[in-house]
């Protein structure tokens, strides 16, 4: 089993409101993510929230097994990260798929296709890229969740990454959405609708 996690615990002070809340495809960006993972071959999801985390749940019922609540996500994404995984290691998966909610535009095929690559690869970490630029979501074997857990908070779980080269698979993707970082006004505003 291969579990999803959104992570949805940060300030979003550039932003200046909570990016899940933002409207997005007829829903918001925390939704949108949370159906296609839903929709998706995934085993177990978890939201990870931290900042704002009664609001948001105000709006947005979850349920609450599926609700990790990061109360040091002042400390950054890793923390929310570790956090989520924490979370489902008494469920064993294979692996887990991390998805920033600040990255929505995602979509179902390659979150799929990302699940086969891993599965019919020896990789670790599976990464899509796009015209040779790397983006969300990344796909974690548990082969390097020790790692993820013990990884200083301040260089993020990139620090795996390139930590493990020798262990990550790039999967080229047409698929412009996997770039799409959003944290700003302007980001918003010029993010594909």
């Amino acid at each position: 089993m291969i579990a999803g996690i959104i992570l949805s615990a940060g300030k979003s002070e550039r932003m200046g409101r909570p990016k899940a809340l933002l409207p997005f495809r007829k829903s918001t960006f925390l939704e949108h993510l949370y159906r296609i993972l839903n929709e998706s071959s995934l085993g177990a999801v978890r939201v990870v929230l931290g900042a704002q985390a009664e609001r948001i749940l105000a709006e947005i019922p979850l349920p609450p097994g599926e609700v990790v609540i990061n109360l040091d996500y002042e400390k950054g994404m890793l923390s929310s990260l570790q956090a989520g995984l924490n979370s489902l290691l008494n469920l064993e998966p294979e692996g887990v798929m991390v998805f920033p909610v600040d990255h929505p535009d995602i979509s179902l095929p390659l979150i799929e296709n990302m699940i086969k690559e891993f599965r019919s690869s020896q990789a670790q970490i599976v990464i899509p890229a796009y015209r040779g630029r790397r983006g969300h979501p990344v796909l974690f074997g548990k082969a390097v969740f020790g790692e993820l857990l013990r990884a200083p908070l301040d260089k993020g779980a990139r620090h795996v990454v390139h930590k493990f080269p020798e262990k990550v698979l790039e999967i080229d993707t047409d698929y412009p959405g996997i770039l799409a970082d959003i944290d700003t006004p302007e980001d918003y505003r010029n993010l594909t609708p």
